[in-house]
């Protein structure tokens, strides 16, 4: 991993200018008002702002990481962890970072070339729909550089980066290139009574080229998936009644729930196969030597199959998936989706315009729109008992056609000349919409492919965000950088609505209006050491999912709340770095305050979750972070991060026992090393490992056992990667993720030890 290093005197780098400045200088400079980048095309991350973006490159990726997914190139990088359950993870890989646990994925920012991947249509998880970011619109093999910005810091993002800020930015060739890919991965996993193998597969292929004026790429990519089982059919012994009816059964695997309490564990559920397929084309045209316009088309389409698995057996050995039963003596009833079964089949579009000057002289502009359109979006549950709805019945389509955002900006950057030191002003206007309509219809026939009938429930509505901002950086002194910035935003929720077969809801519209403040300090103390300061305000609204979206019929029922108040954030951080020669060194102080929190928990003795406004939440922590090259012997390069975290509900009318306990999902202590030896130009060995302390899932962190299903526990593993260079065109990995089989949870279970397989071709 690096650091993108950003001092201080004179204008920062950017475009075409720091893209030639990256080719010609060494790998890390220690200058004012030099950007640190590794080769490749430069991060569009503010890079004027002194605070902390750490970031890969793609040579990095190829030779660290075993990435099946986009959200793979994260994996090492200071405090962040993606949930990623399974290759191919489309609906649950939530990020998460220093301050913000895995079910907040509206409290980070992922973009990919300016173009927004985060879903702010809702935050987290709820029954039937997902807010992961769009991770499957981006291929590890085109990614030429991932950089995140940790923390609110820049008035160019809105409230919902008050976690982090990540920037994709994917290669756009300057000549004839090809590329063919194919992978493979293979899963052993023996868990409860589940014990077999799941594998995955991708192969992809990417063609591009520049002719004039003109560049083009186009990619393509395809994979199956088979995930390990997610869920699991419980049943509390308690609830058990002595004697009385029922089928006598064997094979429930006793064990205990997150609070401790005797379970029964009935069979296994959501075991996804998943097929993905992804196109992309990107178009850029140099209008002029210094105008350019880009444009990008995306295309995704998933389908995936949730089976379950009954471990219960009769006297005679078959399987029992509902009714009466009796186990141990005791008896419990079954109800017909115990053992559920999902069918998902999404086709989702994206598109992304700029128009873009690039003059490094006093003024430039940009004009950027992006689209991303859930042209299909359906989900089909029967409602009869497993092995029946196997080859048929009735049940439910659940769809969400037509749910999307779109986004419209124009950005300026001015250059003002002589006027007390150098300045950088950049600033912008635009507005983001957002739009949710879930409907949930009733399926008469086969509920595999029948049209839906009878209205069941249909919840929606709409959000939009205007907004202005501006920030100066100014190096007033030629030692020190100051950024002065302010975001304004106006949000209004509308068109609300909760309906049923026999009701209709509308809820009233609502608006608001905020300014969020950015400041930001940089002293060069010495030619090696840098010292930062930054604070920034973040106001996160709520999304239309978390103000419109109830769901019903699964596992967990999610209800909405309309009168949700946006939360809003202070954070700031101070920095010290030093370049040892050879390496970084970094170490970051941090400190966030949250008031009205948005944090989605259980409603106490229910079975219903909802988001609800937690009055305070404060995390203090430290982050260090360092990386050196040719340690020890040449070719020996070392990094790693270690963040500890205090992260704690402060005030909860709503839930006074929360209040002193651990927020949900922020372990006290995260860290990760890498090590990675360069034998010769050919050959490359890493190891890597990753360690996430104690988490909790229950806001007044009642789930004392939480090395079980729905518990968040510790975790420590160690990946492998071995890469061979056969010739200049031809390579090969082979690798190892979890190495030591660590068995960890975040709800559902991680994978366990996971072999990669990769060949690939470049022209």
């Amino acid at each position: 991993m690096h650091k993108i290093t950003v001092l201080l005197s004179g204008a920062a780098l950017t475009g075409a200018a720091l893209a030639q400045a990256a080719d010609d200088a060494p790998e890390r400079q220690k200058s004012l008002g030099v950007v640190t980048v590794s080769g490749g095309q430069p991060t569009s991350l503010p890079t004027q702002i002194p605070t902390t973006i750490e970031g890969v490159t793609r040579a990095q990726i190829a030779t660290t990481v075993n990435a099946t997914d986009a959200e793979d190139a994260l994996k090492y990088l200071p405090s962040l962890l993606v949930r990623k359950r399974y290759i191919g993870d489309y609906n649950h890989a939530i990020l998460s970072t220093r301050a913000s646990g895995t079910g907040n994925s509206a409290r980070s920012a992922v973009y990919a070339d300016g173009i927004l991947l985060s879903n702010f249509l809702g935050n987290g998880i709820a029954n039937g729909t997902n807010y992961a970011p769009r991770w499957g619109l981006v291929t590890p093999e085109e990614i030429e550089r991932v950089d995140v910005m940790y923390g609110p810091f820049s008035a160019a993002y809105p409230g919902n980066s008050a976690g982090a800020v990540v920037d994709y930015v994917t290669r756009m060739p300057k000549k004839l290139e090809a590329h063919i890919r194919l992978g493979y991965a293979a899963q052993p996993n023996s868990l409860y009574a589940t014990d077999r193998t799941f594998t995955s597969w991708q192969t992809s292929a990417s063609l591009g080229s520049r002719s004039g004026d003109w560049s083009w790429w186009l990619a393509l990519q395809r994979g199956r998936s088979e995930g390990q089982p997610q869920t699991f059919a419980t049943a509390l012994q308690s609830a058990g009644q002595a004697g009385g009816n029922g089928v006598p059964v064997t094979g429930a695997v006793p064990g205990r729930n997150l609070t401790g309490q005797p379970w029964w564990l009935l069979g296994s559920a959501t075991q996804y196969t998943t097929v993905q397929d992804q196109a992309k084309l990107k178009l850029a045209y140099d209008i002029s030597a210094t105008l350019r316009a880009s444009y990008t088309l995306g295309w995704w389409q998933n389908q995936s199959e949730g089976r379950s698995q009954s471990w219960l057996r009769d006297a005679a050995g078959n399987p029992v998936y509902s009714g009466p039963v009796r186990i141990d003596g005791r008896s419990y009833t079954l109800g017909a989706t115990a053992f559920p079964s999902t069918d998902d089949d999404q086709t989702h579009w994206m598109h992304g315009f700029s128009l873009k000057s690039r003059t490094q002289d006093t003024w430039d502009w940009e004009l950027v729109a992006s689209l991303y359109d859930y042209a299909k979006d359906r989900q089909r549950t029967p409602t009869t008992a497993l092995p029946q709805a196997a080859s048929g019945g009735p049940g439910t389509l659940q769809s969400q056609d037509g749910t999307g955002w779109n986004q419209l900006a124009a950005k300026g950057t001015w250059r003002p000349q002589g006027v007390g030191g150098a300045h950088t002003v950049d600033f912008g206007v635009g507005r983001d919409a957002y739009e949710l309509n879930i409907v949930k219809t009733a399926v008469a026939g086969d509920w595999r492919s029948g049209e839906g009938g009878a209205l069941q429930s249909q919840v929606g509505g709409r959000t939009s965000t205007w907004f202005a901002w501006a920030q100066d950086a100014w190096a007033f002194a030629p030692q020190w950088k100051a950024v002065l910035g302010a975001r304004w935003e106006h949000w209004q929720a509308e068109d609300g609505l909760s309906a049923s077969a026999s009701s209709r809801l509308a809820y009233a519209q609502r608006s608001q209006s905020d300014v969020s403040p950015k400041a930001a300090l940089a002293w060069q103390l010495t030619p090696q050491t840098v010292l930062e300061a930054s604070l920034g305000r973040a106001v996160r609204y709520p999304t239309v999912g978390e103000l419109y979206g109830a769901t019903s019929g699964g596992a967990l029922d999610f209800v909405n709340d309309p009168n949700l108040r946006p939360e809003k954030s202070w954070t700031s951080e101070l920095t010290a770095e030093r370049d040892l020669g050879t390496g970084l060194v970094r170490a970051t102080l941090f400190r966030e305050t949250t008031r009205d929190a948005l944090i989605s928990q259980l409603i106490p003795g229910s079975a219903v979750s909802r988001v609800q406004n937690v009055d305070k939440v404060r995390t203090v922590g430290v982050e260090l972070a360092a990386n050196a090259s040719d340690v020890a012997l040449r070719g020996l390069d070392l990094g790693g991060s270690l963040t500890f975290a205090n992260s704690k509900t402060v005030a909860n009318a709503a839930n006074p026992a929360s209040v002193g306990k651990w927020q949900p999902r922020v372990p006290r202590w995260r860290a990760t090393a890498l090590a990675t030896w360069r034998a010769d130009d050919r050959w490359s060995a890493t190891l890597a490992a990753r360690y996430s302390g104690r988490q909790y899932s229950n806001l007044d962190n009642s789930d004392t056992n939480p090395f079980t299903y729905f518990g968040a526990s510790r975790y420590l593993t160690l990946d492998l990667r071995l890469r061979w260079q056969i010739d200049r065109q031809w390579s090969a990995a082979f690798g190892i993720d979890n190495l030591n089989n660590q068995q960890f949870w975040a709800f559902h279970p991680y994978p366990q030890r996971t072999y990669h397989a990769q060949l690939q071709f470049d022209l």
